[in-house]
């Protein structure tokens, strides 16, 4: 509850994501992206990051190329792991969706089942002192 007794949303709990192959979806974020496998059935994965965690769920519906909307999970990453993290994604053929223009460091690529994905070097913080510098009246 906040100050004035209004339930509040508190943080982002986890993501569930479809996807059409669990193995390379779950080689992907675990072996690509360093997410922590947790735990991992037949019927999908959960791997942490940070501190939420994501779902991997296998559906017959999932995307077959990403939407042409703006629509992304951005992760967070230290700007000193920053260029290690995004040289192994290019490195294992992920598409770039995306050029950075926008404050701080990003690099925007898509999983093999087409979510865009951004890396992500700065905090609310930052972008709103960005957007304080740059959008002022």
């Amino acid at each position: 509850m906040s100050e004035d007794n209004t339930p509040r949303i508190k943080g982002v709990n986890h993501i569930t994501l479809a996807v059409s192959d669990l193995d390379a979806a779950v080689d992907f974020y675990r072996d690509v992206l360093g997410l922590e496998l947790r735990k991992r059935w037949p019927g999908g994965a959960y791997l942490e990051a940070g501190d939420f965690w994501i779902c991997l769920s296998p559906d017959e519906a999932t995307r077959q190329s990403p939407h042409s909307d703006y629509t992304h999970l951005a992760f967070d990453v230290d700007n000193d792991a920053f260029e290690a993290l995004a040289a192994r994604i290019t490195r294992a053929g992920a598409r770039v969706w995306k050029d950075n223009r926008s404050e701080g460091r990003s690099h925007y690529f898509l999983d093999p089942d087409g979510h865009k994905l951004e890396l992500h070097v700065g905090t609310l913080e930052t972008r709103l002192n960005a957007m304080d510098l740059c959008c002022a009246p």
